[in-house]
Parts: C-alpha cells; structure tokens; sequence
C-alpha cells in the first residue's frame, strides 16, 4: 500500500455481492506486513495473535513458509497473488494451475484460506495491467474450483477507494466514468462466483487532505452528532461507513445491488428490507507515528512520537482510538451502515506491525499495532470474544450437504448437545438443516469455551456478537413473523389465510387497532402469522405458511405493536 496525497487512494474492502446469512455478526482481524527489520518470525506470529484472541490475517505474497506456520492454527489466511505474476497466470491456465497447487493445494484446509487476492489496486496504480487481471482471476478460479475448493476460497481483487469517483454525500456515490467498464467487469465476475468486491478504507487520510473534517467524525466516536446526507438526510457518525455506502451505492450505479439502492431523494422501505449484504473492510487504520526510542530518550505510551515528522492526525493517540472504537464495535454486533442497517461487516486492521522498511512519509512506516519484536505500540482490547457474548451458527451460503456434515459430526464425534434438536423436543422446530446444524455447532462451540477455531467446522461455522434472532435456546420464547424474501404476493397470502381460514386473531391490526401501524404488508402478515402460531402453542409447521413464515427467539419489533407470545 502506498498512501498517495490523493485522499481517497486505498485498497481492500471485502464486500459481499450477493445476500448472506441473517446472522448478525463480523470477522476480526489484521493486515501482516513484513516489510520491517528484526521482525519476529511466522511460527511467533501466530502465537502473537492467538494470544491476542485475533482470528484472521491476510498476508501480501504467497510465502510458502508463512502458509504453513498457520497450518491447523484456526486462523483464516488471505493470501496473494502479486502484480509480477499477473501476466503469466492470465496468459497461461497451466501457470495458474501450479500456482494455485502449490499455494492452496498443499495447504488446505489444514491452513484455512479465506481467500486469494489476485493483484493488488490495478485499477488505480497498475492500469497496464488491466488487461490481465480478469483473465488471471478467471484462471486462479477455475485451479480453484478443480479442487473442489470454490465454494470455499473467495477470489478477487483490491481496488483502491480512489476508483471511486463520487463519495459524498455516499448515496451518490459513483466509480470513476474510465473505471466503470472495468469495474462492471469485475463485478460480473464477482457475482458469478460468489466472491467478494475489495476495497480499502483509510478514514485518516480524507481528515488530513480534506479541510474541515472533524477529528470525532474521522476517529469514530460514538458521541459525535454526525454528518447529514444531503440527499437522503440520513446521518453519519463514522467517516468509515460514509466510505462503505459511498461504495454500495457506486456499484448499484453499475446495475449490482440495484434492489436495495433507493431510486429517488428519500430512503424507500426496500432500501431498510431488502437484500442482505455483508462488508469486511480488509484494510482500515491510523498511523501511530510512534517508532522505537534510542537510548535515553523520553518515551510516550511506549514509544517516542516523532512530532516534527508527523502528518495531521498521525498520532499514537489517535490509532489507538480509531482502532479501538473499531474493535469494540465489532465485538458488541453494530456492524450495520445507516443506509444498510441490518448489514454484517469483516474487519482488518492495518496494520499487525510497524513496518521501517517501508517507502513514504512517517504515516507509512507506524500504522502497527506491535513494534516488529511482537511488543505492542499501545495497549488494545483483545480481538476474541472472551468476556463478550458470542455465538457459533451456519453459514447457508455453503449449501445443505456441507450444513449436514457439520451437523452430523457436531452431534457425533464432536459430543455436541442435540437432545432439544431431536423430534418433539424444546428445539426440533424449525425443522431445517440450517437451524438444526447452528444448534449443534453453537453446542460445541459454547462446551469448549469459544476456543479459536471451534466455530470453523471446514468453513461452515461463523461468529457472531449479537444473539441470532433465528437461533433456539432451550428456555426461550419463540415467535412466527414473515420473510420479507419471498416477495409480497406470498406474505399477502399467508396474511389472508391466517386471517380466514386460520382464524388468527386479526383485530388488532385494522385500521385505528393497536397493531394497525406499521400499515405494511410484513407488519401485517407476521402479526396474523404470529397469532397462528401462538395458538397452535408452537406446533410442528404451524410457522411454515408456505415456505413465507420464519420462527424467530427474539420478541419482534414493529413500531409500538406488541407480539403476543405463549408466555
């Protein structure tokens, strides 16, 4: 990464194209750089972030040796294709193929590759190099899924923020008109393959080259009063998700996402209900300017501040807030943006160390949250979930079979607790894989006291911080509302049955009752839903209503109406 005078020029955001899990939740983790002298080796870097609870990394090359120091570690690996070897695994299938073997092959899943970036910001720095990037990608995908890994290992590519062109206010925003044949391209191919948009996110760099951006607003503190969208009057009190929604709505410009974008100046109730998208923000951070003091020099949290070099907010104060804000609002669940609310988000931290050895300013060489002997800059809270509230459940996206595996091994040789999973039992219902297997997966998970990796289960468990609505605890009231997914014509549909034919108790939601409002069609239909339901005291498919009924284990919430439950 080089960080240009040009405010918006980063790199690595993973953003999720197309819908994900209803799981609350996020992915913590760092950037490992090594551009440093005495940096400790990568057997001690992995016991540097086990001991800091931190549970994913993405590293800049294809190092063999650093692949197999996190082998059976529990700790997800990015893992990259340079610049350098673009050509050659675009012009050559057979290159790619032995890349790829050699990488990923003989690693996996011992070694847990989360994905493969192929290159790195071509669309900003290396346009010569965009003729190769597609069909490099395509290639590394294709030795991918040869091994029966697609499903598995993400493959994609970071595009540096300054690729976007408009980024305020974010619900205008808009990829650069000379990307945006390119751009389009490379979302095409995101989207067939289930993979994700990269991109990074340097919220310091717009406070030190924008005038009158406000410090809180760039730190993240939850007391700022935010920023106002102009267009949409929604309020940002995160530069970060300014940054986000600036993106989400560039690629709805491009035809990607276009469900949930809102059409005209106001924010449309499909915009709040639509489509469920996840972001990892791959690389964010604040440079410390902190280096190691030479003898006898006066120290400052640690480290000396060199003030006479320093960029405006380059402060060893200033990362430890930014990044602290960030960490803390991950382990509490607010991964969502005020234009997509109900989002997921993975995040990784730049960087792991200072890295000396690196070109630029002082910025460049402090954004680490360790000095390069493993001792750290500043004190941070823990990356785990220790102390917190966690939970382990399914991720759907990898399809049944795979959910069935972790289910079957979870109860089996893993010991899990299935009993209230079983016929009849406090948990059977719903009746489904998905909720079945986060059952059991959340059992082991929660029985080996939410170990690192313990919630892997070959790539099907995933960490979340706020309780799944969806998940059944033994003991907990449980409720019947609608799935917004299927489309209105099937909620009006299960609304009328349940009315009719059901005999729901309906009254409260005719005009001028308590439940009238909300006047829509999902506030309607799952109180109806939920009124069957109750009734019917929870009885097996008493919540199906076609496929359109969801039970859910936290009391809904639509406006002031209050959902009756069984107890």
């Amino acid at each position: 990464m080089a960080l240009s005078s040009y405010y918006r020029s980063f790199s690595f955001l993973l953003l999720f194209v197309t819908s994900i899990s209803t799981a609350a939740g996020g992915l913590l983790g760092v950037d490992y750089g090594r551009d440093a002298s005495n940096i400790i080796p990568p057997q001690r870097v992995v016991e540097l972030l086990k001991t800091n609870g931190i549970g994913a990394a993405a590293i800049y090359d294809d190092d063999v040796g650093v692949i197999q120091a996190f082998r059976d570690s529990g700790i997800k690996l990015t893992i990259s294709l340079r610049n350098e070897k673009l050509a050659d695994a675009a012009r050559d299938p057979n290159y790619a193929g032995t890349w790829v073997r050699e990488h990923v092959g003989n690693f996996f899943p011992a070694t847990q590759i989360e994905a493969i970036a192929v290159g790195n910001e071509v669309l900003d720095k290396r346009l010569d190099l965009a003729q190769y990037l597609l069909p490099a990608m395509q290639n590394v995908y294709n030795a991918v899924n040869n091994l029966g890994y697609a499903d598995r290992i993400k493959i994609s590519t970071p595009v540096a923020f300054s690729a976007v062109s408009v980024s305020f206010p974010p619900s205008q925003g808009r990829f650069r008109d000379d990307l945006k044949n390119l751009a389009r391209q490379l979302l095409d191919f995101l989207q067939r393959t289930g993979s994700y948009f990269m991109v990074n996110l340097y919220p310091f760099i717009t406070y030190r080259d924008v005038p009158n951006i406000d410090l809180d607003y760039f730190l993240g503190q939850p007391n700022y009063p935010g920023v106002r969208d102009t267009a949409n009057g929604l309020i940002y009190k995160r530069l970060l998700d300014a940054q986000i929604d600036a993106t989400y709505t560039a690629m709805a410009d491009l035809g990607f996402g276009v469900s949930d974008t809102p059409t005209s100046t106001t924010v449309g109730a499909s915009l709040q209900s639509g489509v469920k998208r996840k972001i990892a923000v791959k690389e964010t951070g604040c440079p410390n300017c902190s280096r190691r003091p030479r003898r006898n020099q006066v120290t400052t949290a640690g480290g000396i501040l060199n003030t006479s070099l320093a960029e405006k907010g380059c402060s060893l104060g200033n990362a430890q807030t930014y990044n602290r804000n960030l960490v803390e609002r991950m382990l509490s669940g607010q991964t969502g943006t005020p234009l997509f609310p109900n989002s997921d988000m993975d995040v990784y931290i730049f960087s792991l160390f200072n890295e000396d050895l690196k070109g630029g300013g002082e910025s460049e060489k402090s954004f680490g949250l360790f000095y390069s002997d493993g001792t750290p800059v500043y004190d941070m809270p823990s990356f785990s979930a220790a102390g917190r509230s966690s939970w382990c459940v399914a991720n759907p996206a990898v399809g049944q079979q795979r959910m069935q595996a972790a289910l079957d091994w979870a109860c089996g040789q893993g010991g899990a607790d299935c009993g209230p999973i079983q016929p009849g039992s406090a948990c059977y219902e719903p009746n489904t894989v998905e909720a079945h297997a986060s059952y059991a997966m959340n059992s082991y998970y929660q029985k080996r006291g939410r170990g690192a990796g313990t919630c892997d289960f070959s790539g099907v468990g995933q960490i979340v911080y706020q309780r799944p609505r969806q998940l059944c605890e033994v003991g907990r009231n449980s409720w019947c509302v609608a799935n917004p997914a299927v489309g209105q014509q099937r909620m009006q549909a299960a609304l009328d049955w349940a009315c009719g034919q059901g005999g729901a108790d309906c009254k409260p939601i005719q005009p001028g009752a308590t439940c009238y409002e909300p006047n829509t069609v999902e506030a309607h239909a799952s109180y109806a839903m939920n009124s069957y339901y109750q009734q019917r005291r929870h009885a097996a498919r008493s919540c199906d209503f076609n496929g359109a009924g969801q039970i859910i284990f936290e009391r809904p919430s639509f406006g002031n109406c209050d959902f009756p439950s069984s107890k």
